[in-house]
């Protein structure tokens, strides 16, 4: 109970900064100069960025399970005080991946803000996520039933791919601008989203309590 709710404040908090981050990023695209010529693009991520996976985590315990809780008295009989031990669950692709094929994974409100505004001044939105190509169904119809819709590509990782999320990304990043395309944003919660040149002309990064992808 007490890992339950310490990862729910963790989490609101993480919502609370991760919209005041999306607000940033909605005035920056207000202070553009756009060419208008439409190679302006924003690299999006999906998981915890666009989509948020919090309902099946949430199902899952946040990536933990009680193994008992211990009762002492440390001050005598009269005083008494309650321990939970907790072990950390390892990620479970399978559990998650049927999850993901569910395709019902909400939209964070002020991230579907920021596409919006984009697509309304011009800029082109491009997905670019760590999710496979045989996902590429369930990701598009989960997209729109939030009412994402209108981006230039989705870009999913390919069969057989063995290197680093950084170095996958930059490298998608790297087509992009070798097609002629300006990335004028990027943003991700997760660091690997957004290192690696080319970053972008600015990058945003969300808060992610869950998980880290190196």
């Amino acid at each position: 109970m007490a890992r339950t709710t310490t990862m729910l404040l963790l989490v609101a908090a993480a919502l609370l900064a991760a919209s005041c981050s999306a607000w940033e990023a909605v005035a920056y695209v207000d202070s553009l100069k756009l060419a208008g010529n439409g190679k302006e693009v924003w690299v999006f991520d999906i998981d915890e960025t666009t989509l948020s996976n919090l309902p099946y985590y949430a199902k899952h315990g946040f990536g933990c399970r009680a193994l008992g809780l211990v009762t002492a008295h440390p001050l005598g009989l009269q005083s008494r005080s309650h321990t939970m031990f907790l072990r950390a669950t390892p990620f479970n692709a399978t559990s998650f991946n049927a999850y993901v094929r569910e395709g019902s994974a909400p939209a964070l409100p002020e991230t579907k803000r920021l596409y919006n505004k984009l697509r309304s001044v011009g800029i082109k939105p491009v997905f670019l996520t760590g999710r496979t190509e045989d996902q590429r169904a369930i990701t598009v119809t989960n997209l729109r039933r939030q009412g994402i819709s209108g981006w230039m590509n989705l870009l999913l990782k390919q069969p057989g791919f063995k290197g680093s999320a950084v170095t996958y990304k930059s490298g998608e990043r790297q087509k992009l601008q070798d097609a002629g395309y300006v990335i004028v944003g990027n943003i991700g919660d997760q660091w690997s989203d957004i290192l690696g040149a080319p970053e972008g002309a600015r990058t945003f990064k969300l808060p992610d309590p869950m998980y880290y992808i190196g």
